[in-house]
């Protein structure tokens, strides 16, 4: 049998975390998943999947991943149920996470801020000094860059 689950999406809420009493650190969280279709009005749905993990990962996660943040789980899906407070019984389904992935830097906020170090006009102005260089060190490599006029190719130089 194979219970392999594999998601991407971006965290809820912070991680929930908790150490147990003997000791094994412990981190949930929710991760909001795109669906690859849109409803009828054009909207695009998520599903939010519940998403645990254990020991060291768990401490990574409550350490480096919160509200926002885009990450990666590779797991199993487990089902599990436990009585609550008023005696019912209550089912969860949650992947149990073997990796997870932070997919963004660690100093970046969420997917749609800029990194704190680096604003966008100063990577955008170091990008184009350094493909400017490039450039000018490069010899010119475009065999057509100096015809004026149309290229004679006989029909025997063609492939096809």
């Amino acid at each position: 049998m194979i219970n392999r689950v594999v998601l991407v999406g971006r965290l809820t809420k912070d991680p929930e975390y908790r150490v147990t009493q003997s000791g094994v650190a412990i981190a949930s969280f929710t991760l909001a998943v795109n669906r690859t279709f849109t409803n009828a009005q054009g909207e695009r749905q998520a599903d939010f999947i519940n998403c645990i993990v254990f020991r060291k990962q768990a401490e990574n996660v409550n350490t480096y991943l919160h509200k926002g943040s885009l990450a990666g789980v590779d797991g199993r899906l487990q089902s599990r149920s436990y009585d609550n407070q008023e005696g019912r019984r209550v089912f969860v389904t949650e992947v149990v996470c073997d990796s997870v992935q932070f997919l963004e830097p660690k100093n970046s906020r969420s997917g749609t801020e800029q990194y704190d170090d680096y604003p966008q006009a100063q990577q955008t102005n170091d990008y184009e000094a350094r493909n400017k260089k490039a450039q000018e060190t490069m010899p010119n490599t475009n065999p057509f860059a100096n015809s004026d006029g149309p290229i004679d190719i006989s029909d025997d130089d063609l492939p096809f």
